[in-house]
């Protein structure tokens, strides 16, 4: 038996692809008119509303996965193109008429089964803020997100008369030949100038939609917004203020700190932006893996040490094809890991090219699949659909815990000691980078009659709070002005990005807890996954065996913490 159990279908047919929305939408219709005498009938209706949304999802899930994979397959292009401008207006209509159908059930308040506290609470969330005529508004903008996708999808470089995508060309930066960085960042650089003006205008569009969608429900602007919308019942406007104002303080001297060691480490005169990633005393680029089929050996093998469970998650996606794991020509950049609510498995994306930051992603991206196996026995799909802040807890953990195993990438013990420190001291410096992208939507979107140029410079002014200031851009100023283009979330999920910070310091605190007692913590920590989310953010948490906390104070401990493991390196 494997890892996961795939539930047969009770509801809808076991073989079923829909072509086009009228192939689905008698399933929604017929739940939709269903009579429900009593809790028992409302309880088979629940089943059968979560059937449907397992498989509605996933089917979204392999269509964005096949274009994402491939950029330039117009077939796969077409069908995700035609499930969000087909499929998804009647579907977001026909939820809302579901939603209120509980919400209205005279036995619902009977449920009372571990979920349906937070399930119902969020169906009224949603209930509050569906306008009809933000549908339109929505399936333009996931219509946009995926232009972004095959826009920057298609950008490549030549060096040396090779063509490399970018995720190619970052590896060059960790090479230590200077010369050779920086006619890799400039023509980096280049490219991505040559799609600003593609990129504005699709940011403008979107920002304008927002805007609209934020009105048309009755809020004042995008931020509160989305704030309701993201269910951030457990923090509000003024904890992530609060929390951008904490990280400029008590973790930006930290990083000027580590970039002004650096550059006397690597004895130039000005540090410019292609010294960042070099090994400072000039050792050769870390290289934990050579090609996708060993990072997946290795990584299989990290997590089996940790927990056997953990290995077997990955290997059991391995052997049934849900992952694809190297760079290459047309494929959409970055890295995900899809939850696939009806198979049970998820399916892991990356842009490996064999750095120290490949590996981590893929201990990053495999909390995450840890974390949807985990959840898979939850009755309801509703209740796997975690919170980004506990999403991100599960992946980030994963990164901090597995260290203990690096040696099986890394077997020269100089070599893994250097990687644990390169990604403490970037778990560290990343921090500003989250704040300063928060506090640029926060702007964005309480100023929404900004222009281009209003928005250049307070893009520029944030670098003033949160850069370090020790980096020489002169004759790349382009860069710091258009830095933010290179940030998915911004285009494609906006608001979600602060939580990384939030979970970053979760992830600490499971890790701290593991110093001290490892089986104890893992234990919470797998107890806390299997929640899915069942509880508050708070009470996983709590279940994890740590503060759901972003204060200044908890901020400085667990960063004197990281510090302290820092200086224990040797």
């Amino acid at each position: 038996m494997g890892v996961v159990e795939r539930k047969a279908r009770n509801y809808l047919p076991a073989e079923f692809e829909p072509n086009e929305w009228s192939d689905l939408a008698p399933y929604y219709e017929a739940l939709i008119a269903r009579e429900l005498d009593d809790l028992q009938a409302l309880q088979k209706w629940l089943r059968d509303v979560s059937e449907l949304e397992a498989f509605v999802e996933e089917e979204g899930a392999w269509r964005y996965i096949r274009m994402t994979i491939d950029t330039n397959d117009a077939e796969a292009e077409e069908r995700y193109k035609r499930f969000i401008t087909d499929f998804h207006p009647p579907i977001a209509s026909c939820t809302n008429a579901l939603n209120r159908k509980l919400a209205e059930h005279p036995d619902t308040p009977s449920l009372k089964e571990p979920g349906y506290r937070i399930y119902l609470r969020s169906v009224k969330n949603a209930i509050r803020l569906f306008r009809e005529q933000n549908v339109p508004l929505e399936t333009e903008l996931r219509a946009l997100a995926q232009q972004y996708s095959a826009i920057t999808g298609k950008m490549e470089i030549k060096l040396d008369g090779e063509s490399l995508t970018l995720q190619a060309a970052a590896a060059v930066l960790r090479e230590t030949n200077r010369n050779r960085r920086q006619q890799a960042y400039e023509a980096v650089l280049s490219e991505r100038m040559r799609f600003t003006e593609a990129l504005e205008s699709v940011f403008d569009r979107m920002v304008a939609l927002r805007n609209e969608v934020a009105r048309n429900a009755d809020y004042p602007d995008y931020r509160s917004y989305m704030f309701a919308s993201m269910g951030r019942f457990d923090y509000t406007i003024q904890d992530c203020i609060r929390f951008h104002q904490s990280i400029e303080e008590a973790i930006v001297p930290l990083a000027r700190e580590s970039v002004l060691r650096r550059k006397k480490a690597l004895g130039v005169a000005e540090l410019r932006p292609y010294d960042l990633q070099v090994d400072p005393i000039g050792r050769s680029p870390l290289s934990p893996f050579q090609q996708p089929e060993e990072l997946l050996t290795k990584s299989i093998a990290v997590f089996e040490r940790l927990d056997p469970f953990f290995g077997d998650c990955l290997r059991e996606m391995a052997q049934e094809g849900y992952l694809d794991l190297g760079s290459k020509k047309g494929k959409a950049p970055g890295g995900y890991n899809y939850p696939l609510y009806e198979s049970g498995l998820p399916f892991i994306f990356m842009n490996a090219v064999g750095t120290q930051r490949d590996m981590v992603t893929m201990m990053h991206e495999g909390g995450h699949a840890v974390h949807s196996v985990l959840s898979h026995p939850l009755p309801l799909t509703a209740f796997k659909g975690c919170p980004s802040e506990v999403a991100e807890l599960a992946s980030m953990t994963m990164e901090l815990l597995s260290m203990d195993h690096w040696h099986l990438f890394y077997p020269d013990a100089d070599d893994c000691i250097r990687a644990k420190r390169e990604h403490l001291e970037d778990l560290l410096t990343t921090l500003p980078w989250i704040a300063r992208i928060d506090a640029f939507q926060h702007w964005i979107y309480t100023n929404p009659n900004h222009t281009r140029e209003e928005r250049k410079q307070y893009w520029v002014s944030l670098g003033e709070r949160f850069d370090t200031g020790a980096v020489d851009f002169s004759g790349y100023e382009d860069a710091l002005t258009y830095g933010w283009h290179k940030q998915l979330h911004l285009f494609e999920v906006p608001f979600y990005y602060i939580e990384y910070a939030i979970a970053q310091l979760g992830a600490v605190a499971v890790w701290r807890n593991y110093k001290r007692d490892p089986e104890k913590a893992l234990a919470d920590f797998k107890s806390a996954l299997a929640l899915g989310y069942t509880q508050t953010i708070s009470e996983i948490y709590q279940t994890a065996g740590i503060r759901f906390d972003f204060s200044p104070v908890y901020l400085k401990e667990l960063a004197q913490f990281v510090q302290d493991e820092l200086s224990g390196l040797s």
